[in-house]
C-alpha cells in the first residue's frame, strides 16, 4: 500500500510530499552519488600514490644506473692507465694462442683426412671382397644346380631303371607264378612242400617228425603234422598242416577262409599247438601276397602263408617253442626251489619249536638257580651286616681303651692314686 511522506528542502525549505515510489528513487540517487564520489575519491587517492611509488622507483633506477655508470667510467680509466707493453703481450699472448688452435687444428684435420681415407680404403676392400664373395657364391650357384640336375638326372634314370627291373620282376613272379602253378597241379602242392622239408631234415630238423596225418578217426583229417621234442621228450612246437591248390582253369574258385573251421578242428582232435594253411588260393589277394599271415582273429594260433614261405614259418614256431620251452623249464625249475624253500621253512619252524621247548626248560632252571643266588645273596648281606656291627663294637671298645687314662683310673681312687705317686717317685 502506497504511502504519502512529506519532504522539507534544505535549501529552499519548500516542503513537498512524496510517496514510496519517490522515495525509492530519491534514495537510490542519493546512494548512487555518494559510491560514485567514494570511488572517485578512492581513485584519485590510488592515482597519487601510483606517481608517488613510480617517482621513488624512478629516482632509484637513476641512482643505480648513475652508480653502475661510475664504476664503468672507473674501469675505463684504469685500462686508459695500464701501459702500452702490457697491451703487446696480452696481444702476443692471444696470438700465440691463436697459433697454436690453429695448428691443432691443422693436425686434427690432417689426422681425419688421413682416417677417412683409411675408411674409404677399408669400404673400397670390403666392396671387392664383397664382389668376389657374390661371384664365388654365383659360380657355386651354378656348380650346385649343375650337380643338383645331373643327380637329379641320374636319380630320374635309375627310377626309371628300377621301375623297369621291377615290371621285369613283377613279371619273372608272375611267369614263375603260372610254372609254379602248373607245376603244383601236376605233382600236388603236398608233395612240393615234402620234398622241400626233406631237403634240409638232416641239417636242419634232425629230429623232428613230418609225416601225412592218416587218421581219420575223427572224421576228418588234415595234409601232414610237425612235431619236435627236446632230449627229455619235452614238446617243442607241434603244426597242424593244411596245403590247398587250385588250378586257374578251374570253374568253381575257392577261398582261404573256407577252410579255416576243418583246419582248427583238425589241429585240435590230433593235439597240435598251431595251425597252418599252406595256400595258392586267391592268388590276385594282396592280403595273403604279403608274407605270413595271422588269422588268430578268426581261430586260435592259425596262420596262411604261400609255399615260399613253408620252412620259414616251421623255423619262427620251433624258435618261439623252444623259446617257450625254456621258460617252462625255468618256472618249473623256480616251482622246485620253491618246493625247497618250503621245506627249508618247515626245518626251520621244527627247529623253533625245538629251540623255544629247550629254552623254557633252560628258562626255567635259570631261574631256580637266580633264586638260589638271591637266597645266597640275602645270607651273605646278613653276615655282612653281623661283621659289620663287630666292627663297630671293635671300634667303640678301642675308642674307650685308647681314652683309658691313670687319671681317670686314680680318680676317686685313693689308694691305686698313692701307688701311681710313688712309682713315679722312682
Amino acid at each position: 500500500m502506497t504511502q504519502n511522506t512529506t519532504v522539507k528542502c534544505p535549501n529552499c525549505k519548500e516542503v513537498f510530499k512524496v510517496d514510496d515510489s519517490v522515495y525509492t528513487d530519491i534514495v537510490k540517487q542519493v546512494r548512487d552519488q555518494q559510491f560514485q564520489e567514494e570511488l572517485n575519491n578512492r581513485m584519485e587517492s590510488a592515482n597519487k600514490e601510483k606517481q608517488s611509488a613510480l617517482q621513488l622507483k624512478e629516482s632509484e633506477l637513476k641512482n643505480t644506473f648513475q652508480q653502475q655508470l661510475a664504476d664503468k667510467q672507473r674501469e675505463i680509466d684504469e685500462l686508459k692507465f695500464k701501459s702500452k707493453s702490457e697491451l703487446v703481450d696480452e696481444v702476443t699472448k692471444k696470438d700465440k694462442q691463436i697459433q697454436d688452435l690453429q695448428s691443432k687444428i691443422e693436425r686434427a684435420e690432417a689426422e681425419k683426412a688421413l682416417e677417412l681415407q683409411k675408411a674409404v680404403n677399408a669400404l673400397e676392400r670390403e666392396k671387392d671382397q664383397m664382389a668376389n664373395d657374390l661371384k664365388a657364391k654365383d659360380t657355386e650357384k651354378e656348380l650346385l644346380e649343375k650337380s643338383l640336375n645331373e643327380k637329379f638326372s641320374n636319380n630320374l634314370a635309375h627310377k626309371d631303371e628300377t621301375l623297369r627291373l621291377k615290371d621285369e620282376e613283377i613279371e619273372r613272379l608272375k611267369d614263375y607264378k603260372q610254372k609254379l602253378s602248373t607245376k603244383m597241379t601236376g605233382e600236388t602242392l603236398e608233395l612240393h612242400c615234402e620234398n622241400e622239408f626233406n631237403k634240409l631234415r638232416a641239417t636242419a630238423f634232425p629230429t623232428a617228425y613230418f609225416e601225412k596225418d592218416n587218421d581219420a578217426s575223427a572224421g576228418t583229417k588234415g595234409d601232414y603234422i610237425y612235431r619236435e621234442q627236446d632230449t627229455e621228450g619235452n614238446e617243442i612246437v607241434s603244426i597242424m598242416f593244411e596245403m590247398k591248390n587250385e588250378n586257374d582253369q578251374t570253374a568253381t574258385k575257392k577261398k582261404n577262409e573256407d577252410f579255416f573251421a576243418k583246419l582248427d578242428k583238425d589241429r585240435k582232435d590230433k593235439g597240435c599247438e598251431y595251425a597252418v594253411l599252406v595256400s595258392l588260393l586267391e592268388a590276385d589277394n594282396e592280403f595273403y601276397n604279403t608274407g605270413i599271415v595271422d588269422v588268430s582273429y578268426k581261430y586260435d594260433k592259425m596262420y596262411v602263408i604261400r609255399p615260399q614261405f613253408f620252412i620259414p614259418m616251421i623255423t619262427l614256431l620251433r624258435n618261439a617253442g623252444a623259446k617257450s620251452l625254456q621258460y617252462k623249464s625255468e618256472l618249473k625249475l623256480m616251482k622246485a626251489q620253491n618246493l625247497d624253500i618250503t621245506n627249508f621253512e618247515e626245518r626251520i619252524n621244527d627247529f623253533k619249536t625245538g629251540f623255544a621247548r629247550n629254552y623254557d626248560l633252560a628258562s626255567r632252571q635259570f631261574g631256580d638257580a637266580i633264586k638260589e643266588i638271591d637266597k645266597a645273596m640275602t645270607n651273605l648281606q646278613k653276615t655282612k651286616e653281623n661283621l659289620l656291627s663287630s666292627v663297630n663294637n671293635l671300634r667303640l671298645a678301642n675308642n674307650k681303651a685308647e681314652d683309658l687314662t691313670i687319671k681317670k683310673l686314680t680318680y676317686n681312687n685313693p689308694t691305686m692314686k698313692q701307688e701311681f705317686d710313688n712309682l713315679n717317685k722312682k
